[in-house]
Order: C-alpha cells, then structure tokens, then sequence
C-alpha cells in the first residue's frame, strides 16, 4: 500500500490532488470565508445543495497559494488543467458530504473549543496575541457577520474531528505492520542483462507480399491527421517594449536604489582613524583631528601607531584601526562615498559622518565593480522590460474581451492594439501544440466553436507574457495515405516485430536456465548496484517495477520482461538487506508514516462511501471550457 501511495504523490499536482481528494474536510484557510463577493452561479450540487462557482474559485486559488507558500513553483497551465478543476470540485463534493454526515450523527463543538480556536488563527495576531479590533474588522471588510463566520468555522472543525475519528480506526497487526515496513524498507542488490531485438533485424526478411497484406489490413493506421491552418494574434510584453520608454533619470534612480546589488562584488579594505564630536566642541574636535592628520601625511607609516593612540572607534582602534573587507552598503553614506573613490595607500582627507571626523587609509581592493556607465544599458533594458510587462497586464483583460465579444474575425483586436496578424502552416493537433507550447489552445483550435461555428478561440496565455487567440483560416480532414508512402515503414515495423519475437524466445529461454541453476555463458551484466524504493540508482522505471516483486528467498533470484526499448530484460537480484536496521528512530519515523498511509486509505474510502448515497450534479457547461 505505501508503494501505491508513493506512486501517486509525485509532484505538486499529485500533491495538490491528494490533499483534496485524500483528506479532503481538512480546514482551506479563512480565505473560503471571508470572500464571499458575487459568483453565486453553481457548479455542482449535492443533495439538493449548490457548491458556487465563488467557493470553487476560492479553493483553486487557496492550491496555488498553498503551493506557493512551500516554496514550490505553480504552473499556470496546470492550474488551469481539467484534471485539477476535477479534483478541486471532488474536495469540494466530500466537504459537504461530510459536513451533513456530521451533523446528522450529531458531532458536537463546544462553544469554548470555537472560541480556543478561532483565538489562536494567526489571521487574528497581532504582537502575539488576538486582537477583537483586527477580528472586527476583518469581518467587517468582508461583510461577514460574527456569527456567519463562527457558523463555518464550527462546521470545519467538525467535519475535522470527523476526519481524526477515521484516521483513529486505522489498524494494522503489528506484525502485519512490521512484515510490511521490512519490505517497503528493503534494499537490493541487482544487476540486469539486455537481449536486443535491435541485434536480430539484420537477419530478418520481409516479402512485398507481406508488407502489402499488413498495409490491407491495416488502413485504418495509415493516415494523415487532421490538420488546421491558424490565423493568430499575439499580445506579448516583448512586443510592447517599442511602446514605452524610460528616461536616463530613472535609469540613474534605478542605480542609485540598488547600488549596492548592481555595483558588483568589489570589496575595500580599510582603516580610519575615528575622533568623534558627540558631548564635546565639535570645533575642537576638527582641530584634533586636523593635528592627526597631518602627522599621518608626514609619516603615512605612523597610521597604525596614530590609530592606536588617538582613535575613539574601540572596536578598530586596537587593531591599528583596521576595519577589514565591506562592500558598498556596509558603512555610513560619506565614509562609503570617500573609500570608493580612494586609490589603495591613500590617505583621505577629513572626512565627516554622524559619528565624528574620519580620517582613512585604503589598504586594498577585492573583486570587481560595475560603474553606472557600464550597467545603464542593462539597467534601462529591465526597467523597458517591467513597463511593458505593467502595459501586457493592462492591455490583457481588454485584449481577451474584444476577442470574445467580435469573435467574427481577429481584425478588431489587431487594430486595437497594433498587431501584425500571423498565420501558421498547415498543421495537426500535436503539431500545433509543439509551435505554440500549448495543448489547451490546439484543443480550442479543434473545437466545434472555433472549427465549425468559424469563431475565435478564447484568448489564452501560452506562457508568461505571452497571449493568443487564434481562428481557423483552412481545414484538411484526415486522409489515408498511399501504400507508396508508407511501405518502407511497414517493413520496418515487420521486421521489428520479428526480432522482438526472437528476443523474447531467446531471452525467456535465457531465464529458465538461469532460475535452474544452469550457466549460460556470453552473458554481460551490468554492474550491481544496492537499490531502495526512492533511489533507483539509474535503474529504468521499467527494471524497478520487477526488483521488488522478485521472490528473494533464494538467491540470486531472476524475472525477465520486454522493455519499451525493444530489449528483453532479465534482473537478478544478488542480495537483500533491510535498510531500517536497529536504528530506533527511524523505524518510529516509519511507523507513523505507514499509519498516516493506512489512514489516509480510511479517509478515501469513507469519502467515497459517502459519494456513493448521494446524488450528485455537476455542472459542467460552467466547470470546463468546450474544448475541455
């Protein structure tokens, strides 16, 4: 079972899913509360009562928010995904299942347990503690009544104690338990041997009679696909970059605000002598200083000795008021203007700073700086960049009504906004998905909407900063093709087949002598390598799904199969060890994620039991798109 669950939560859309479908009456966050503005369309229904297209959208954007907050990187395109709109919409269902399971069976909450909680949402924090004012207003702001969002927060924390109540019942013998940890822990040592399909066709041959009595049979595979040829407009940031501009003030501003990133890696080291003027005669402060200075100019060798004696900066002046390496941005403004502008072994002038008269030696530089000069082209081709990427957002929404509302022809939106209309080359539904990078646009461009009815597609957005729309300016149906087209295929395909016959025949040969006991000479293993269940060690998928089911009583033990790749594959699994070992700790950490599986498989089947006795509608006009 760990190796199921495993299976299907790789990746942030498995993850995403999991956690709605999974566990899915764990709490959304106060977000499903408080926006409540408009959107009362429903998409689906259960039992007599509506799940709004506002609650659906607030759940999909508490995934993209979830996901963001682990740091993870979200996918546009996959937010947007029919497949996540599904499963969203699945969590959504079994909420409301549960929550009229609960209440029919009367689950409680207390009135102190609600109060405990809801004093402890960090919404609600402020220095530390809960804040009636940020809670009143929030509600406020939200148009929410106290009791509306205290109703909610009730039902959630039942549907919670609902799902806990589950995950409580799941059990497993302990040694059930342990036998299956042991295997899901394990460790192996294989090593595996190809025979090649590829090393047979050589000796293969195929008759014209067979190449034609395959392409007879087998029409229905030889065709061209359907292919459309695409009018497209296309709104992007890059192309809005000729239309603004960005003066050199506020190239300088830009450089000024981030000098301290834009300016490189250099670093100077340093040393001051400081005397400062805080509570005593600032005049007679600079005339000290002044004296100092001029010793220093005399003997430039008595800076350290001069430091030592007459410097007021104690965490430096023992050192010779040494002050070693800083880049810029470490010191004061006029200390750091002097030293960056000093050549090494200069001794600067006075130089005065909030804590009193400074007088510096450069003792070296490090690493190397960027001046305005040379980073303004940079720097004003970003700053271009950003403005156009505001004037895309703008214009996007705009762009994608006019569409839309004149879904007649492209015409209108391409004056609108100075677009040059493209056309594509004749080209099927993968094709097209392969030039614009997007399988959501090409199943609009084969939509009944797009290709019958000859309107434009939705407007989508094939990549950040990027937005097409696209009509159908010519249509080729599937067609056949021409024995003469494809008998050279055909052939290659027979003789394919064969060899992958012959591998077969000899591999599974192979795999009888060996699990008898017999030496079969001429073998090349490859290298053994120790695999787990999360390090395939370069094993291909296809190798791992055999290793673990292989019976090791007996070593070595063997399994053979035929891989995507035309070869067959014999694994020999030389050793097994168990990978928990004596080590307590993570046998625990392994015990409770074997419980966490086995109650999430609760959870799921109680979900889908309650599914099951309830009618359920969707309304999928309004859930998908018609290409979806």
């Amino acid at each position: 079972m760990l190796d199921a669950i495993r299976k299907h939560t790789q990746g942030w859309l498995a993850k995403a899913i999991l956690a709605l479908i999974t566990i899915p009456f764990a709490l959304f966050g106060i977000d499903s509360y408080l926006n409540q503005a408009g959107g009362n369309v429903a998409v689906a229904t259960v039992a007599g009562e509506k799940i709004s297209v506002q609650e659906f959208s607030n759940s999909i954007e508490n995934v993209r928010n979830r996901l963001q907050s682990e740091g993870q990187k979200v996918d546009v395109a996959l937010l947007d995904s029919p497949e996540l709109k599904q499963s969203v919409l699945d969590g959504l269902i079994t909420r409301r299942l549960v929550s009229k399971e609960v209440q029919r069976v009367h689950f409680k909450i207390s009135d102190d347990q609600l109060n405990q909680h809801i004093l402890g949402m960090p919404e609600f924090q402020e220095n530390g503690k809960f804040s009636e004012d940020l809670y009143q207003k929030t509600l406020q702001q939200n148009k929410l009544t106290a009791a509306k969002f205290e109703s909610s927060i009730r039902n959630d924390l039942m549907t919670q104690q609902a799902r806990d109540g589950i995950a409580k019942l799941a059990f497993a013998p302990k040694a059930v338990a342990e036998k299956a940890l042991q295997f899901a822990f394990q460790q192996r040592e294989v090593t595996t041997v190809d025979v090649k399909a590829a090393e047979f066709i050589a000796q293969i041959k195929i008759t014209p009679e067979q190449v034609k009595e395959y392409y007879a049979l087998h029409k229905d595979k030889f065709k061209v696909p359907e292919q459309v040829k695409l009018e497209f407009a296309l709104l992007s940031a890059a192309g809005l970059m000729g239309q603004v501009s960005v003066s050199d003030e506020e190239v300088k501003e830009f450089y000024d605000a981030n000098a301290a990133k834009l300016q490189g890696d250099e670093q100077r080291q340093a040393s001051h002598i400081l005397i400062g003027f805080s509570g005593q005669d600032k005049a007679a402060a600079k005339e000290k200083a002044l004296d100092i200075l001029a010793q220093v100019k005399k003997n430039p060798k008595s800076f350290e000795e001069l430091a030592i004696k007459y410097s007021q900066d104690t965490g430096s002046a023992t050192k010779g008021g040494d002050l070693g390496s800083f880049g810029r941005g470490a010191m004061v403004k006029p200390f750091e203007d002097a030293v960056f502008s000093m050549k090494v072994n200069q001794i600067s002038e006075l130089v005065e700073s909030e804590f009193g008269y400074h007088i510096i030696k450069l003792n070296g530089v490090t690493g190397e700086s960027s001046s305005f000069d040379q980073m303004k082209p940079q720097i004003k081709a970003e700053l271009i960049f950003q403005k156009a990427q505001a004037k895309y957002a703008e214009l996007s929404e705009d762009f994608s009504n006019i569409v839309y509302e004149q879904s007649a022809s492209l015409d209108p939106v391409a004056k609108k906004f100075n677009l040059q209309l493209q056309t594509t080359p004749l080209m099927s539904r993968a094709d097209g998905a392969k030039f614009f990078k997007n399988d959501k646009l090409m199943t609009m461009a084969f939509s009944d909407e797009v290709l019958k009815e000859k309107r434009n597609s939705e407007a989508v957005e094939v990549s950040p900063n990027n937005l097409v729309a696209v009509r159908v300016v010519e249509y080729k149906p599937e067609a056949p093709r021409s024995f003469e087209e494809v008998k050279s295929g055909i052939e290659s395909v027979l003789k394919l087949e064969q060899a992958v016959k012959i591998a077969t025949e000899k591999g599974e040969d192979t795999l009888t002598k060996l699990k008898s006991g017999d030496s079969v000479k001429g073998l090349e293993w490859i290298p053994s390598v120790v695999v787990d269940r999360k390090n395939a060690q370069g094993l291909s998928n296809g190798v791992m799904n055999q290793v673990f089911k292989i019976n090791a009583d007996q070593l070595p033990a063997y399994a053979g199969f035929m891989d995507e790749n035309k070869s067959y594959v014999i694994v020999k699994v030389l050793g097994v060890t168990n990978q928990l070992g004596d080590d307590e700790d993570a046998k625990q950490t392994a015990e409770s994620d074997y419980q966490a599986a086995l109650a999430a498989e609760y959870i799921s089947a109680y979900a889908a039991s309650l599914k099951s006795k309830e009618d359920i509608q969707v309304n999928t006009s309004v859930l998908f798109s018609k290409a979806e």
